[in-house]
């Protein structure tokens, strides 16, 4: 206790803020790299006039009470006012739209990477470049507006990401870490620059419409990992911290996604490791040893926030469904007058499902809130369905709704078993796995392969981004970021390592089998439920 208020009061401790899709979260982190304060808000995207965005005022009311919970939490456990730290660093949610005219103002509603209606953008570019160019990167959102022929595009001066955005506000510097840089435009991984020829090709593609920019012109700078990213201004402490308690004058290090900072808080950074994120999103990052042998729609192309090439599997859907089926459990249990534990409860109903058949006894669900890119879904509707004859149990309802969380995540992973991927470790991290055992062991049925979950892997991004602060401001000179993770922060920490079981993957083969079977059901859904 005395070391971490000694650490707090000296300034030491290191912070961290991610924005996720449904929490703020600011993790403080001591000399030691253990996380030691926190705090949090709750936020909900909305779907406004066809698309998923958060206000501006969503993004700052948002932080500013995610700091003051934390600032709260440093006092009421130490007795001490946070005025500094030693950095800073913010992460959210990858890619998306902000763009920026010479005002500064933003444009046009903050677009999320949950909007899947850039698909001709997508498809357009994707032939251009001969590079798979998703639909949530952030220059399919600037070529779909184009192609919509929408007025703001002539007065863009700068377009960047939510943490983008939250950095330049703080320090007036207009920079993300390539890592997220990746999500916005392809990444050369030789020169750790965006790819110049496909620039050049973007240029001339749009040349005809006689834009006052080039596209080099309105994208953030690139910096790698432990690189400087300016310091926290006046105007940005006030912004962050409304009590006026923090100083000025801090370090920020680059801003990366969530994918990055996912990487950085499993250990997942060198080659031949990989990670999967599991929470209201899941996507799976493969750090590649070789290219692969061609371009796929369903297989995206970034970095590690070092620049190592990564072969990553997003999908939009993840456990809003499985929650939302949780949430009516406990509407039930209360209805009866029972006081529900939310922990007790979805570790009882993911318990549940693993004595179920390993095929779900033929039940069938989908967890499309949203569209999904890989499947080829705009947009998406909750579904779930069986047979008069299925097995219709509680152990396999639960089963059938875990396994479909990760269905998108293995139709994707399963290209990259085909093309020789091999990985030495995987590890899941995310509300997923929050309890022990159920996620992990279905998700190495899923990827057929040993999945590690580590006592820190409910810290998520935030933690991941406050490692990345750290490394900036403590690294030894030459270190590698992979060296400073292994001998600094990941020393001694095992994890608990399941094998996939034989009967699981099976299960899980005939499960996958006959959800790519009934896709045709979601797509009947989604059009006749307009």
């Amino acid at each position: 206790m005395e070391a971490v208020k000694k650490c707090i009061s000296e300034g030491k401790a290191v912070l961290g803020i991610e924005f996720g899709s449904t929490r703020i979260k600011a993790v403080l982190i001591d000399d030691k790299h253990a996380p030691i304060a926190s705090g949090a808000h709750d936020w909900e995207n909305r779907l406004e006039n066809g698309i998923w965005t958060y206000s501006l005022d969503d993004i700052w009311t948002g932080l500013q009470d995610c700091y003051s919970k934390l600032a709260e939490d440093v006092k009421n456990q130490y007795g001490i006012t946070l005025t500094k730290v030693a950095a800073i660093g913010f992460s959210a949610m990858m890619h998306g739209y902000m763009p920026f005219n010479k005002e500064g103002e933003l444009m046009v509603p903050f677009r999320t990477w949950r909007n899947n209606l850039q698909e001709q953008a997508s498809n357009e570019l994707t032939k251009l470049f001969d590079f798979h160019i998703p639909q949530r990167w952030s220059i399919a959102h600037l070529y779909q507006a184009i192609l919509n022929g929408e007025e703001h595009v002539k007065d863009i001066t700068f377009i960047t990401t939510l943490e983008g955005y939250i950095h330049w506000k703080l320090t007036g510097k207009k920079v993300l870490g390539i890592g997220e840089n990746s999500g916005m435009f392809p990444i050369d991984s030789e020169t750790k620059y965006y790819n110049k020829k496909m620039i050049a090709q973007f240029d001339e593609l749009i040349a005809d419409k006689n834009y006052p920019w080039k596209l080099e012109e309105i994208l953030p700078g690139v910096l790698l990992a432990g690189e400087s990213a300016g310091t926290l201004t006046e105007e940005g402490a006030k912004l962050l911290d409304v009590s006026g308690n923090l100083e000025a004058g801090i370090p920020l290090c680059p801003p990366e996604g969530d994918a990055g900072t996912g990487m950085v808080a499993t250990n997942a950074v060198t080659v031949r490791t990989g990670n999967v994120s599991a929470g209201t999103s899941a996507f799976s990052m493969a750090v590649l040893e070789k290219d692969l042998s061609k371009a796929y729609d369903e297989i995206d192309l970034v970095t590690t926030p070092t620049g190592h090439a990564v072969a990553m599997v997003h999908c939009n859907n993840c456990t809003s469904d499985l929650n939302a089926w949780v949430n009516i459990f406990k509407e039930f249990a209360e209805s009866f007058g029972m006081k529900v534990d939310m922990n007790e409860l979805f570790g009882t109903l993911y318990n549940k499902a693993l004595e179920g058949d390993a095929d779900c006894g033929g039940l069938l669900a989908y967890n499309y809130f949203s569209g999904e890119h890989i499947t080829g879904f705009e947009e998406g509707r909750p579904l779930f369905v069986r047979k008069p004859d299925s097995k219709f149990s509680l152990a396999n309802f639960m089963r059938a709704h875990l396994l479909t969380s990760l269905g998108v995540l293995k139709v994707g992973n399963d290209i990259l078993a085909k093309e020789g991927v091999k990985l030495d470790k995987i590890t899941g991290h995310g509300g997923l796995f929050k309890t022990p055992v159920v996620g992990q062991k279905l998700l190495a049925a899923a990827l057929d392969c040993p999945v590690t979950v580590m006592e820190t892997a409910g810290e998520g991004g935030a933690w991941g981004i406050a490692l990345l602060a750290a490394y900036m401001v403590w690294k030894d000179e030459g270190e590698t970021l992979e060296a400073y993770l292994d001998k600094k922060v990941f020393a001694g920490q095992e994890g608990t390592t399941l094998a996939p079981d034989k009967k699981d993957v099976d299960g899980f083969n005939e499960f996958i089998k006959r959800y790519e079977e009934g896709l045709s059901i979601e797509r009947a859904a989604v059009e006749a439920l307009k």
